[in-house]
Parts: C-alpha cells; structure tokens; sequence
C-alpha cells in the first residue's frame, strides 16, 4: 500500500516534465499532417505580422511630434521655391512672441496627425499642413469674441505648416474654403496659432522623465491622451483657461475667479473645460494632476487620463467622493471651485442630437440659456452636418457666437 501511494505521488511530482519531454514528440506529429502544419505556419506568420504591424503603427506615429529638419518659421515671412511660396512651420509657442501671459490666456490644443500618406500632386504634399474644421474655428472665435482681453493660444501638438496667402490668392474651391475658415479666426487679434514639442514642452516639469520612457505612445487612445496629457501641461506651465475644440463660449468668463472645472455627472467631474491660478493653489493643483497623471496613467482606458485625472484629485482636495458636496460648498474644496453641470455639459453627451434637431431649437436653447458654454460631443456628432441657415441650436450659436467662422464655413457647417 505504501508503494503504491508513493509510486503515485513521485508520478504526480514528474508529470510535468513527463509531458515537456513528450513535447517534442507531439509536435512532431502534428507537423506532420500537412493541413495542421499549414495552420501552425500561418498563425506564427499573423502573429508577426501583427508585431511589425504594431511596432511600425507606433513608429510612424510617434514620428508625427517629432521635429524635421530646422526650418524658419512662419513669421520670419515667406520664401519662395521657383514660383510658389514655400509653406512655413507654424511658430513655436516657448519661443515666438507674443508669448502665453500666464492666468490670462484661454488654450485650445489639437492633437490629430496629418501626415501624408501617399504621393500626390500638390506640392505642399510633404508638410504636415495646417487644418483646421469650421468647427473648431467656432469654438476659437467664440473665446476670442468674449473674452478680448485674453490671449487666446491654438497648440499643436506636431510641426505644423502654413499657407502663405488668403482666400483670395485663387486655388480650388476646397483650399479657399479651408483658408477662409482660418483667415476667420486670425481677423481676430488676440487669436494666436502656435506648435510645441512634446518633450521640449515638458522639459523642467515634474512629468519630464515619465514622458522619456514611451508609455504615451503605447496608449490605444494615443490622440486622446496626449490631448489629456497637454491640458495639465499648459495649465501647470501657464495657467489660465483650457478649452475642448467642439464648445461655442456663450459669454465672457474673463471675470471668473480661478481654480475651477465643471460636473459632468454625479460621478464624475469633466476635463473639458478646466481653469487654474499660474501660481499659489492652482499650481498645486496643476502638479497634482501631473503626478496623478503618471502615476494612474492606463493606456485602455480612454477616460482614465482626463476626467479620471481631475475628479481624483477634487477628491482628495475636498475630501470627498460626493459630487453634490462638491458643489455645495465651496469652502470643503479650499477655494476649488465645481461648477454643476448646467454650466458646460448642460447638454449630456447622451442627448448630443438635441443640438442638431430643428423640432428641438427652442427646448435646448432655453435649457442652456444659463450656461457659460455648450459642449457639442464632437466624438458623436462630428458626422452629422447642419446646413448654413438652419433651424437648429448649434447653428443658432455659431451665427451669433462664431459669425465668421460659420459665414466661412461654405454650404455646411
């Protein structure tokens, strides 16, 4: 009996390596069925095509916020290459005045890559060309138009390049559209269009060494959070106001004391629109979020990086997780002010359509009749075009909050 028990127990022990020894035998077998082999052979083949696939998608990105080679930027003028003005990289904001004047300047950040993907006609073919949607030139109007006295800054987050000329040098239809739209927002005097460098831009800051080691560009929302990583950049270099490029400002917000965000829930507070002091508390509160940042950075989760990042840290300085108390008492967040959601997301994202529904202009417009601003969901509603004229809210907000960048926009806005 005693034997027999051990025998079973010192099989037990070796099974495994019994099994890592039949290995070899095992897989020789299924090699040699042909069909078998050939499924192997394709799976190992998927697989490294899907690792170079990865590699490379993460290489060609990371290119598009790495500088080419020095070239002037676009206000040492224009240079001509035989005939045609050659386009000149966008200033770069920590070295072209006028610079960001801190706690009195409103920032908007665009993110997106346009580099080219095929050879085409156009010269200008190589450059990562300026664009801007009449959207986005809305939401830039629209802070530029109520708040004269900031300095309203557009970032972008890759070499950017210009167009010499305006809408009336001549060109196709579609290129003197898109130079409307932008002549728009530069009409405007304290609407400034500036590039940075990601790691320039953060050199001297508490997230300089986190952004070397490349977790960012592993992120599966790469464009997002880098947006959410630049906000609490800017704020904790400059201060200030930080806007999302899909809201229409309704009123001045010059006057409102700093320090402050908005719910977007009873949850959650929204990183869609943040203000803080370029010093005292409200930089305390810019380098909180930068460590919270790094430290509960989750390339997966797309909202993880923003909102996650700003309602961590509410929390910890009201020491609360109760989104009413919050907004209840100004006094429990030390001066950090949360404003309800009537203020920017008086419209949830849910309901995104009510800006775009003529049957539904008068009920959006009388719920936001309040509000500092309106969000518009661009992650849903960007498909969704309104024709220039029509009865809807967001059309009604453009014509009176963003009227050149709406006039600029062509048939559909």
């Amino acid at each position: 009996m005693y034997m027999c028990v051990c025998m079973h127990a010192c099989v037990g022990v070796w099974h495994p390596f019994i099994m890592l020894l039949r290995l070899p035998l095992v897989l020789a077998r299924f090699l040699h069925n042909g069909r078998l082999r050939m499924l192997f052979l394709g799976l190992i083949l998927l697989l490294f095509m899907g690792i170079l696939l990865t590699y490379r998608w993460q290489t060609d990105v990371q290119l598009c916020f790495i500088d080419t080679e020095p070239t002037e930027s676009a206000s040492s003028g224009p240079v001509t290459d035989g005939n045609a003005p050659v386009p000149r990289i966008v200033d770069d904001v920590l070295t072209t005045e006028p610079k960001p004047i801190p706690g009195r300047s409103i920032f908007f950040h665009e993110t997106s890559c346009h580099r080219p993907k095929r050879k085409r006609q156009r010269p200008d073919s190589q450059y990562n060309m300026l664009q801007l949607t009449a959207r986005q030139a809305c939401a830039i109007e629209s802070a530029a138009l109520h708040n004269p006295n900031f300095q309203v800054f557009v970032l972008f987050a890759s070499p950017t390049y210009l167009h010499y000329g305006n809408s009336s040098t001549g060109g196709s239809s579609g290129y003197q559209r898109h130079q409307s739209i932008i002549d728009a927002i530069l009409s405007y005097k304290n609407v400034h269009l500036r590039q940075l460098n990601l790691w320039r831009y953060a050199a001297g800051t508490p997230i300089e060494e986190w952004l070397k080691d490349g977790r960012l560009f592993r992120s599966s929302y790469l464009f997002s959070h880098i947006s959410d990583f630049l906000r609490f950049l800017t704020l904790y270099r400059y201060g200030g106001i930080y806007l999302d490029m899909d809201v229409v400002m309704l009123r001045s917000m010059e006057d409102v004391p700093p320090n402050y965000t908005g719910a977007e829930s009873n949850t959650h507070l929204a990183a869609g629109v943040m203000s803080l002091a370029p010093t005292g508390f409200g930089h305390e509160i810019a380098e909180a979020c930068l460590q919270d940042f790094q430290r509960n950075f989750d390339g997966s989760d797309w909202g993880n990086n923003g909102p996650g990042v700003i309602t961590r840290v509410a929390q910890k300085i009201c020491a609360t997780k109760d989104i009413t108390l919050m907004l209840e008492d100004r006094k429990r967040c030390r001066g950090f002010k949360v404003f309800d959601r009537n203020a920017f997301y008086a419209v949830p994202w849910k309901h995104w359509r009510h800006f775009f529904e003529p049957q539904l202009l008068e009920q959006t417009l009388a719920h936001t009749k309040d509000s500092f601003l309106v969000h518009v969901w661009n992650k849903h509603s960007k498909q969704l075009a309104i024709k220039v004229g029509s009865s809807t809210a967001y059309g009604k907000y453009a014509e009176q909050h963003c009227p050149r960048a709406y006039a600029a926009a062509g048939d559909y806005f």
